[in-house]
């Protein structure tokens, strides 16, 4: 196992484990996250955990041009029951993602120290947050990492009314730009929008 020091560098991807461990230690520094996600790798730990550096081989992505929207969903777009926003209330959403109860987790991943690294991320325009307010109340949302390099890495999403969540999502994705969505790790819930998994080399190409 690769243990990191407080030097910021990372080793090369094709150690990690089979799961796609690659490295445990370092911190949450802004300069270690951005180079950690330019090389195709992300933090993800329980608070118990020290940290846990992961480059999964394959790697589940969407393309936005591959984006499955449901009849169903798209009659939920029309009606506009809800208002979508970027960037408005960021601590807010990733405070919310970190309180979802989520199938065979005790606790959450998204702890104080994540919470406050990816705060840090978003006041240097790295990290956005997607909003979505009913009645001016906030009910679902996302956030994720944007290295202004066509690939935004999404982290975690949130929804307190049914569909909010999805609606923040495909919004977000039709009225952005990116050439490819990185989703991490499989989740039923995404592979239904599109999503799909590419070698972790032609992921890797995408974000040079």
């Amino acid at each position: 196992m690769n243990f990191l020091s407080q030097k910021i560098e990372f080793p090369d991807v094709s150690k990690t484990s089979k799961e796609g461990l690659l490295a445990i230690g370092g911190d949450l520094s802004v300069k270690r996250l951005i180079l950690a996600y330019k090389s195709g790798i992300f933090p993800w730990f329980d608070d118990e955990e020290p940290i846990l550096w992961w480059s999964p081989n394959p790697r589940f992505v969407l393309y936005p041009d591959k984006l499955k929207v449901s009849k169903s969903m798209q009659q939920i777009l029309r009606r506009k029951d809800f208002v979508v926003t970027t960037n408005k209330a960021f601590k807010e959403v990733i405070n919310e993602c970190s309180q979802v109860k989520r199938i065979g987790q005790p606790g959450t991943w998204i702890t104080q120290s994540m919470i406050d690294a990816y705060i840090s991320l978003h006041k240097l325009g790295y990290a956005k947050s997607v909003e979505v307010w009913q009645n001016n109340e906030l009910v679902g949302g996302l956030y994720g990492v944007d290295l202004n390099n066509g690939v935004f890495c999404g982290e975690s999403m949130f929804a307190k009314v049914s569909n909010a969540s999805k609606v923040g999502f495909i919004n977000f994705i039709k009225n952005s730009n990116y050439k490819l969505i990185d989703c991490q790790v499989y989740t039923q819930h995404l592979e239904s929008l599109g999503a799909e998994e590419i070698s972790r080399d032609k992921f890797l190409k995408y974000l040079s």
